[in-house]
């Protein structure tokens, strides 16, 4: 098995096609359960922390920091493998992976065991950003690729739906270890169908970039301040899912069930939505002016300061849901234009090492070290409903600090690559 990934037999890559689609189709619903199995932990905070007394601090380690610490660290070996072997095998291996240690959760009886389990979802969890999204650039165009990858990325929040309103209802009717169970195992299955998918041939460039070799990937001014202004967002995309449920318990008095519900809608519908159409707008910005992507990033930034603003202040159950609806469409509209840029300002042979260097940086602020800060501040202020709400004033204040970066990288590459954006020509001719 191992000798196939690393030989693999590759196809030529065909644009356009219904092959391409299938493919496309098949990766986001991987991606669908990957972020199943990375948040569903997040609507079992409360009865985890009742059964095994923890604190917000080794919540927030649970939560983010036990599967960051190898999710962002072998990212990196990982996206420079998958510019080498079977894009195909690495993924079907590190879903295999995952789903087995997502179920085997439900079986921990302290913090350390839930801990290692954790690890381990983020160890398989790390072969599949990389892999997949070089593995998309490879088979659809340049003028589409903040479209497609944002298809793609609607596997975030439909999985976060699917943890939200599965998890909560599940541990409503039974308990959190039957979440894990019933919602963890069956991705083995879906690494069979992963496995049965033609291994495209990769893309020679056509352009020159300004990140010619893995030395030159963080020279670019563009890409550093990029990767440091989704990292910023990130702050406050993950703070919604993983500490906005813990709120409402507290603050407001609502059950798993209720939660999970207005979690789920709000992520299906407005994330979905929002993560879909978001990198077809921004194709379309940037096919009218340099660093478009990246303005698109600035204003989804700038308008989530006062929705999160609303959502912390609010106490009526009707302008909550509003918020939270709201937050769930704009901040997550990001993700796919985030990557396709990424992809902009780097050339098609390290496409993968690129990836991994944005997510090492994102997730190691955005899930790493975020969420520790805000539980250990909730810990220090008496973790009672107040202190909550007080530690994630830093959700906003991450968004402006975002708009900011990133408006500052849409100049940065708009300098670099001169008055032509890399692609933009053809992109205006087939608009």
């Amino acid at each position: 098995m191992l000798r196939r990934i690393m030989n693999p037999i590759v196809q030529p890559a065909a644009a356009h096609t219904p092959r391409a689609w299938l493919t496309l189709a098949v990766l986001c619903l991987v991606y669908l359960m990957n972020f199943l199995d990375r948040t569903l932990i997040y609507i079992l905070f409360t009865p985890i922390k009742a059964e095994l007394s923890l604190s917000d601090l080794e919540l927030a380690l649970l939560g983010s920091t036990s599967f960051v610490l190898f999710y962002s660290v072998l990212g990196v070996p990982f996206g420079r493998l998958a510019d080498r072997v079977s894009r195909r095998g690495l993924i079907a291996v590190g879903l295999v992976t995952w789903s087995v240690f997502s179920g085997l959760s439900g079986f921990a009886d302290s913090f350390w065991t839930l801990f290692f389990c954790r690890v381990m979802v983020g160890v398989g969890e790390a072969t599949l950003g990389p892999a997949a999204l070089s593995w998309l650039s490879d088979i659809f165009p340049a003028e589409r690729r903040a479209t497609v990858q944002s298809l793609y990325s609607a596997g975030i929040p439909l999985g976060a739906a699917a943890a939200f309103f599965g998890g909560g209802l599940i541990a409503a009717e039974w308990s959190w270890r039957h979440a894990f169970w019933i919602l963890g195992f069956p991705g083995v299955l879906l690494a069979l169908t992963v496995w049965m998918l033609p291994e495209p041939g990769r893309r020679v460039s056509s352009t020159s970039a300004p990140a010619a070799d893995w030395r030159g990937l963080l020279r670019s001014s563009a890409l550093r301040w990029h990767v440091l202004g989704y990292a910023a967002f990130a702050v406050a995309t993950n703070s919604l899912s993983i500490w906005v449920p813990s709120l409402l318990v507290r603050a407001h008095g609502l059950s798993l069930a209720q939660i999970g519900t207005l979690s789920g809608v709000s992520m299906a519908i407005a994330g979905g939505a929002g993560t879909a159409f978001g990198g077809w707008i921004a194709d379309r910005v940037r096919a009218r002016m340099g660093g478009g992507r990246l303005l698109f990033g600035a204003v989804l930034a700038g308008l989530c300061v006062p929705v999160w603003a609303g959502l912390l202040s609010f106490n009526q159950p009707e302008l909550l849901f509003v918020c939270y609806f709201l937050l769930a469409g704009l901040g997550l509209a990001w993700l796919g234009p985030a990557a396709a840029d990424v992809h902009e300002l780097v050339r098609p042979e390290l496409r993968g090492l690129g990836i991994a260097v944005y997510f090492f940086v994102v997730n190691g602020l955005g899930y790493g070290l975020a969420p520790p800060l805000v539980g250990r501040f909730s810990d220090a202020l008496g973790g009672d409903p107040g202190a909550m709400r007080a530690a994630l004033w830093s959700a906003p204040l991450a968004c402006a600090v975002a708009a900011v970066l990133l408006w500052v990288a849409s100049r940065k590459m708009v300098l670099e690559q001169g008055s032509e954006d890399l692609d933009v020509p053809a992109a205006r001719a087939a608009s």
